[in-house]
Parts: structure tokens; C-alpha cells; sequence
């Protein structure tokens, strides 16, 4: 019974833990090992501590406050920031449901050797419905059972066949590595942008005013229950996000053991990326497929919902998923809206998948700072949180994750500028 409790109180943060391996991350994370090898490990336990301080601090505000970020930003402050904020937001997650979209629609193919248009065009609309037609807490138990989509590098990596270096492994998860070549730094750009993503920020505040709803804490509590609640939520957010970290690792280094070893370092179709699997045997694109498919059924309605969360916020809309689609319109049209945008891009302009889920990550390592700018700006705002303001620890680390990204972000701009290649 204790561990049913345990895994029922396993909310926003593990699903927002398990949304940050989606088909984006999952490029990002091949391409890491596929072309620097164990190179990029150090960046798995430098991030965890960043991106447990930001979620946490966005669960919190939620609990604090009863309501998503976009309601807290429109509340206490400008509306130039209020509308800046959705707009970076909005931006940033349609090109990542673009990416994902596509590498779905590519990892399908694959398999079914249907036409590439057709796969997409289903994806697409079944990602929509699922998110309009079914009901949330019927919802949220698929996207629990889905964090174990991954677990195929897993044991990939471990398998006797596949010879890792045990002993680099472990120098390259302390010894940071660095250069200044093009290809470098834009990975560990998209590398940390897709592990601290803003679609995040906001999915994980509107899940966690839901949870309540859901559990009919419809009002404002007493300084006592919110200290609990945090507890939980502090709880909750390290395990997610724990999880998305060892995923990361795996993923590294079994693309690292599989395709850097042998000398495949550029990954640019669906069946590339899914040789990584090819040790456990001919299911590897089969494995490959279901992940990126299911992955990204986790991850495009926390993109399309998290945009339509902070739309329907500003524009004080009827939100959320425990709601009918007649009784929110507004928010669902949204959803609908931003997939249906990233389904268009994809006729645009042809991109290989996986370069496209590394081109949405450095978007998202782009449009980061700001946001987290915000969120420590109200984690400090005693008329907003009241007495759970951030404590030294979390306004440490919320202002190294924005100087590290910006720094990342304003070098990478620096080396396409300049042609440092």
C-alpha cells in the first residue's frame, strides 16, 4: 500500500521529467554520442541540480499561488512581459512540435512504409484528440506508464556485446571538456536546451494547480498545508527529474559505444540514429520507432498544452484538460492551433529529422534565460509567494542556469556570426 501512495503522489514531475525525453531530447542526446563519444557526459550531472531548482520553483509558484505562470505574470506584473513571456513560449514549442512531428512521422515510415505525409498527417491528429477527447485522470496514467518507453538504451548500453569504457566514462562525467568549433557548441546549446526546456516551466505550474483541482484543493491553503505540499512537490520534481537524467546517460552512452565507435558520427534519418538499438537485434527499429512515437505522444501535448495554458491564462479563457472542450474552447483551439502550425512547417522546408529535434533544442536553449529570469524575479516576490521565497540555494543555481545558457547561447551566435567553424 506504501508504494502505491508513493507512486500515485508521483505527479507533474516525473511526467514532466519523463516529457523531457522527448524525440528532441532523444536527437540531441544521439547526436551528443554519436559524434563527441563520452564527451558531453559531464553535462548529465551538471544539469540535474539546475533543472530540479527551476521545475521546483515552478511547482511551487503554483502551489503558493493556485494558479499556471502566465495568471501569476498578468497579475503582479507589465502586460509587455506578460505577452513577451507567451511569445518566446509559443514560438519555442511550435518549432519543437515541428521537430517532433517530423522524426515521428520519419520513425513510422520506417516501419510501415507508408507515405511520410500520411504518417504525419495521422500523428498529428491523433495527438490532438487524445488531448481534447480524453478525460485528464485517464490521461495522466497513460503519460506515467509511458516514462518507461526509454528503457531500451538501457539495456543496450549494458549488454556484454556492447564494450563500454567503463573508466572514461566515469573521467568524462567530472572532467568537462570544451571547444569552440561550431558543431561543439551547438550541441551543448541544444543539449541543455532541450534539458531545461520553457515548455517545462509552464506544463509543470498548470499540472500542479490541475492535480489540486483533481483532488478538490480548489482554494488557497494554510501556511501549514502548502509547506507540505512542497515537501511533496520538491519530492516529486527530483525523482522526474532524476529519471530524465538517467535516461540521458544511457542514451549517451550507448549512441557513444554503438555509432561513435564506429566511426558514425553524423546522424541525419530516422534509421541512422536507430543503429544505436541494433545489438538488441532486428526489433531495433522497432524499439527506436516505439520510443520516438511514444515519447512523443507525451511530449506534443505538453508543447501545444503548455502554449494553450498560457494563452487561455492571459486571456482569462476557461483552461484546463479536466475540462470539456465546450467548456474550454478557447484553450483546446490553442492546442489544435500550435499542433496544426507545426504540422504545416513541416511542408516549408525540408530538414533532415534528427538535425531538426537539434535545431528546436538550441531553440529552446535560446528562449530559457529570459524566461527563467521571470520565474526567479517571482520566487523573490514576497507579495507573490509570500514566505516560500527561494532560499539562498535556489537563487544560486537559478542564476548560474541563466549565465551558463545565455553564455552558451551568445558564443554559439558569436561562431555562426563570424564563421568560426
Amino acid at each position: 500500500m506504501a508504494n502505491k501512495r508513493w507512486w500515485r503522489s508521483l505527479g507533474p514531475g516525473l511526467v514532466t521529467g519523463a516529457a523531457d525525453d522527448d524525440p528532441s531530447g532523444i536527437g540531441t542526446y544521439s547526436i551528443a554520442g554519436a559524434q563527441f563519444g563520452y564527451g558531453l557526459l559531464w553535462l548529465v550531472p551538471f544539469c540535474y541540480p539546475l533543472m530540479v531548482v527551476v521545475q521546483e520553483m515552478c511547482g511551487r509558484i503554483a502551489a503558493v499561488c493556485h494558479q499556471g505562470l502566465a495568471a501569476v505574470i498578468k497579475a503582479h506584473y507589465p502586460r509587455w512581459l506578460l505577452w513577451g513571456t507567451i511569445s518566446i513560449l509559443v514560438i519555442a514549442n511550435t518549432i519543437n512540435v515541428w521537430a517532433d512531428l517530423n522524426i515521428m512521422a520519419a520513425s513510422m515510415t520506417m516501419l510501415s512504409g507508408l507515405p511520410w505525409t500520411m504518417c504525419l498527417t495521422l500523428i498529428a491528429a491523433v495527438c490532438v484528440l487524445l488531448q481534447v477527447f480524453v478525460p485528464y485522470r485517464i490521461y495522466v496514467k497513460y503519460l506515467k506508464w509511458l516514462c518507461l518507453a526509454l528503457l531500451a538504451y538501457v539495456v543496450t548500453a549494458l549488454l556484454p556485446s556492447v564494450h563500454q569504457d567503463w573508466g572514461q566514462i566515469a573521467r568524462h562525467l567530472v572532467r568537462p571538456h570544451f571547444s569552440l568549433e561550431t558543431a561543439f557548441i551547438m550541441t551543448v546549446v541544444g543539449f541543455v536546451g532541450t534539458t531545461i526546456s520553457p515548455y517545462l516551466f509552464f506544463w509543470q505550474a498548470s499540472e500542479t494547480v490541475e492535480e489540486r483541482i483533481a483532488e478538490g484543493k480548489s482554494r488557497p491553503q494554510s501556511k501549514a498545508k502548502n509547506d507540505a505540499e512542497i515537501v511533496i512537490i520538491r519530492g516529486d520534481t527530483a525523482v522526474g527529474m532524476l529519471y530524465s537524467q538517467i535516461m540521458v546517460f544511457f542514451i549517451i552512452i550507448c549512441t557513444s559505444a554503438t555509432l561513435h565507435a564506429k566511426g558514425v558520427t553524423h546522424l541525419d534519418t530516422a534509421q541512422q540514429a536507430a543503429e544505436a538499438l541494433r545489438p538488441l537485434g532486428h526489433g531495433a527499429f522497432w524499439l527506436f520507432s516505439l520510443g520516438i512515437v511514444g515519447t512523443g505522444l507525451l511530449a506534443i501535448p505538453t508543447l501545444a498544452g503548455s502554449a494553450a495554458y498560457a494563452v487561455a491564462e492571459a486571456a482569462e479563457w476557461r483552461h484546463g484538460l479536466y475540462r470539456r472542450f465546450g467548456r474550454a474552447q478557447g484553450f483546446y483551439l490553442t492546442i489544435a492551433a500550435v499542433t496544426l502550425i507545426g504540422y504545416l512547417l513541416n511542408f516549408v522546408k525540408s530538414v533532415s529529422p534528427v538535425q531538426a529535434l537539434l535545431y528546436s533544442a538550441v531553440m529552446n536553449g535560446v528562449a530559457a534565460p529570459p524566461l527563467i529570469v521571470v520565474l526567479l524575479m517571482i520566487c523573490n516576490n514576497p507579495k507573490i509567494v509570500r514566505e516560500h521565497k527561494n532560499g539562498w540555494l535556489s537563487n544560486v543555481l537559478g542564476v548560474i542556469t541563466v549565465i551558463v545558457m545565455s553564455a552558451a547561447a551568445t558564443v554559439l551566435f558569436w561562431a555562426i556570426a563570424t564563421r568560426h567553424i
